[in-house]
């Protein structure tokens, strides 16, 4: 799959219940125009993910489950799985550092979620990224290694088509500081080289790379101009639907 598309992710996480996020998206619609060089995807709160399936304009905005788990059915009550999510999603995201740090998800677990999305039809957005500890010891790469390696372990070069790398500095999400351009430029170019090594030259040019890491409004424009750059997972300034328009707006302007 060629990168012929920014992709713009907006990550909701746990706010808006059903009523405002259903609001919501009638105030982003108004505001978000439609541009072939651009994939707009909002991931809001499981519960209103089968509202907004039905309000959607799939041509307009696409959506993605926050999370899931990875048997397709069975006796797990209180979870939701890839099979069930069919239809009302077209994205899943998949080792997000809440889910690895604060619900302490393996790499197993995201190997397995990945493989799932895949089955299912569904795209999943793997989530990279080291702990503000992890790069004051210089181990930036080691641990976008060892997160790539045991998330895509298992898939083809085929099925990594479907697959979205999302580079997340964890010491960058709310914490007010945020990575320059070298930083994001040094990783997202050490997960090319990884995915070089896994898949070779052509998956790694194809491949699709976002980054996310407290991106606003302002500081998109920088981040959407780095070449290695596909895209952006935007937390925070996605549940401003002006804040958010705007950014979709900076990246049609970037691609062009």
């Amino acid at each position: 799959m060629a990168r012929e598309k920014t992709l713009i992710i907006g990550n909701w996480k746990m706010n808006l219940n059903v009523h405002d996020a259903s609001l919501y998206l009638n105030r982003l619609d108004k505001l978000v125009k439609i541009h072939r060089n651009v994939e707009v995807v909002i991931a809001p709160t499981m519960l209103a993910l089968q509202t907004l399936s039905l309000q959607v304009n799939l041509r307009q905005i696409k959506l993605a489950a926050q999370n899931f788990y990875w048997r397709d059915h069975g006796a797990y009550t209180g979870e939701v799985s890839a099979n069930q999510l069919r239809g009302l999603v077209q994205y899943d995201l998949v080792g997000h550092s809440e889910r690895r740090h604060v619900f302490n998800e393996s790499d197993k677990d995201t190997r397995a979620k990945v493989q799932a999305a895949i089955r299912n039809g569904i795209r999943p957005i793997l989530c990279v990224g080291e702990t503000a500890g992890e790069r004051a010891g210089n181990e930036t790469k080691d641990v976008l290694y060892d997160q790539l390696i045991g998330g895509l372990a298992n898939i083809t070069s085929e099925e990594l088509d479907q697959v979205v790398i999302a580079y997340e500095p964890v010491w960058a999400i709310g914490t007010g500081q945020n990575a320059v351009p070298a930083d994001v430029t040094y990783a997202i170019r050490s997960i090319r080289e990884q995915i070089r090594h896994l898949y070779g030259a052509k998956a790694a040019e194809t491949a699709q790379v976002l980054y996310g890491g407290s991106v606003t409004a302002d500081s998109a424009s920088g981040y959407l101009s780095l070449p290695d750059v596909d895209g952006l997972l935007i937390g925070g300034a996605s549940l401003d639907e002006h804040a958010f328009s705007n950014i979709i707006e900076k990246a049609h302007v970037a691609k062009k």
